[in-house]
C-alpha cells in the first residue's frame, strides 16, 4: 500500500466579496481535488488547539500524527533540525527574520524576499556584534529565514520558558508593532538584540543598495523559540517508512526529526513561483521506495499573507494540475493506495494570518468506501457528517481501516 498527503498550506479561508462569496476554494478551478472526493470522502477536522498560536509548526505537527500539546516545543527547533543544527537537551533556537519595519508598521515580514546574499552580509554583521558572548550563534537560512541559537552552559541557564511570548511577524502585515514585541523571561534579551540589529543593518552596504531595487530590510524579528523537541520516529509510530517534499526548512526539519527522507526539488521556492510539476514528479519517483510521501506547497500560504485573491487561486489550481492530478493518477496504476489532501491550518486574506478553525481534508483509495460528497471545499466539508475534532486523530484515521 502506498499513501500520499498533498498540504495546499493555509488554503482553508472565508468567502470572499471579491469572488462572489465563494472561498478560494469553491472559485478555483480544482477537477483533481473534486475526484478525489467524489472517489472517497470528505471531513473536516481541527489541526491547531485553541491554546496554541495557529502556524505550520503545529498543524502539520497535528496532521502527521502527532498532538502538539503533547510534542510541541516551538518552531525554530524544527528549523533548527532541517539545518541539521544540533540542539543540546538545554539549548534554544528561535526563529530571527529579516524584516521592513515602516513607521512603526511591519510593511513586509520578509524583507521584500531577501536576497540570499543580502542575508550572508546580515548574518555575519550579526554574529561579529555578538562575538563577545558565545553563547548566541547566528546561523543562516533562506532569504529572509534564519536562526538565531542559545547554547545553554548548564540545566540552570535558561533564558526562556513557558511564558516567553514572541509574535510571528506573517500576523502584524501592515499593523503596528510595538504591542507585539518579545515579552516575558528573556524578551528583554530578545528586544535589545533586535534594537542592536537596526544600527547594523543601517550600514550594510548590499542591504542598502540592493540589486533588485526593493526597500532594505530595516531589522530582525526573534520568534517561534523552543527547545528540542522529543518526537517518536514515524516507522515506530506508524510502522510506514516516510519522505517529505517541500521548500520550507520547518517541515523539512519535522521530516528529520521523524526519521524521513527529505526530498529536495529543483525549482521548489517556497513562494508563488514554485515548480509545481517538479513537486509531482519528485513524488511518484519517492513514492517507488517509500510508504509514505507528504508533498507540501507553501505557495497559497504565502499568497493569504499578501492578501493576493487571485494568486491563491492559482496557486490552488497549480497545486491540482500538476501535483494532485499526476500522483493520484499514478497511485491509481500501481496498486493498493490511498491519497489524502488536506491544508494544516486556514490562512484568511482578509486579515493575512494564520487562523484557527476547521479545515476540509479528503481522502480516496483502497477500501475507501465513498460518501455522497463531490467537492472538495470548506463548505461541503462543513455539511458532512464526518468530523475529527482533533488534528492528530486524522493519520491513524487514514492509515487505519476506514468507515464512514
Amino acid at each position: 500500500m502506498k499513501y500520499v498527503l498533498v498540504i495546499p498550506d493555509g488554503c482553508a479561508d472565508e468567502p470572499q466579496d471579491a469572488l462572489g462569496g465563494k472561498t478560494p476554494l469553491q472559485a478555483a478551478f480544482l477537477p483533481h481535488m473534486d475526484e478525489v472526493v467524489s472517489a472517497g470522502i470528505l471531513g473536516r477536522t481541527d489541526t491547531v488547539p485553541a491554546s496554541m498560536p495557529s502556524g505550520s509548526d503545529v498543524g502539520t505537527m497535528s496532521l502527521f500524527g502527532y498532538d502538539p500539546l503533547v510534542f510541541h516545543t516551538g518552531r525554530a527547533p524544527l528549523e533548527a533540525a532541517a539545518q541539521g543544527i544540533e540542539l543540546g537537551p538545554h539549548d534554544w533556537a528561535i526563529r530571527c527574520n529579516f524584516v521592513t519595519i515602516d513607521k512603526g508598521n511591519m510593511a513586509s515580514f520578509t524583507a521584500s524576499q531577501l536576497p540570499n546574499e543580502v542575508g550572508a552580509e546580515l548574518i555575519s554583521l550579526l554574529q561579529e556584534a555578538t562575538a563577545d558572548d558565545p553563547q548566541w550563534e547566528f546561523h543562516q537560512g533562506v532569504s529572509y529565514r534564519n536562526l538565531l541559537v542559545y547554547r545553554a552552559k548548564d540545566a540552570d541557564d535558561q533564558p526562556f520558558d513557558g511564558g516567553t511570548s514572541t509574535t510571528p511577524p506573517h500576523d502584524l502585515t501592515d499593523q503596528p508593532i510595538a504591542q507585539d514585541l518579545p515579552s516575558g523571561k528573556g524578551g528583554e534579551l530578545l528586544n535589545d538584540l533586535m534594537e542592536r540589529s537596526k544600527k547594523l543593518f543601517s550600514k550594510a552596504k548590499l542591504n542598502q543598495k540592493r540589486s533588485d531595487g526593493h526597500p532594505p530590510a530595516t531589522q530582525i524579528w526573534l520568534w517561534g523559540q523552543g527547545s528540542r523537541p522529543a518526537l517518536t520516529p514515524f516507522q515506530e509510530q506508524f510502522g510506514k517508512s516516510g519522505a517529505v517534499i517541500t521548500a520550507v526548512d520547518l517541515l523539512r526539519g519535522l521530516g528529520r526529526l521523524l526519521g524521513w527522507d527529505v526530498i529536495e526539488v529543483e525549482g521548489a521556492t517556497g513562494y508563488t513561483d514554485t515548480d509545481y510539476a517538479a513537486k509531482g514528479r519528485a513524488a511518484i519517483e519517492t513514492l517507488q521506495n517509500t510508504d509514505f510521501v507528504v508533498v507540501h506547497v507553501e505557495a497559497t500560504d504565502e499568497a493569504s499573507h499578501e492578501g493576493e485573491v487571485h494568486e491563491k487561486i492559482k496557486a490552488l489550481e497549480n497545486i491540482d494540475q500538476h501535483i494532485v492530478g499526476p500522483v493520484h493518477e499514478y497511485l491509481r496504476e500501481q496498486g493498493d493506495y490511498r491519497i489524502l489532501v488536506c491544508p494544516d491550518h486556514p490562512t484568511f486574506l482578509r486579515t493575512k494570518t494564520h487562523s484557527h478553525g476547521y479545515v476540509p481534508f479528503g481522502i480516496c483509495g483502497t477500501k475507501v468506501r465513498p460518501d455522497q460528497s463531490n467537492k472538495y471545499d470548506e463548505v461541503s466539508a462543513g455539511a458532512s457528517n464526518l468530523l475529527l475534532p482533533k488534528g492528530h486523530q486524522l493519520m491513524p484515521f487514514f492509515f487505519g481501516t476506514l468507515t464512514n
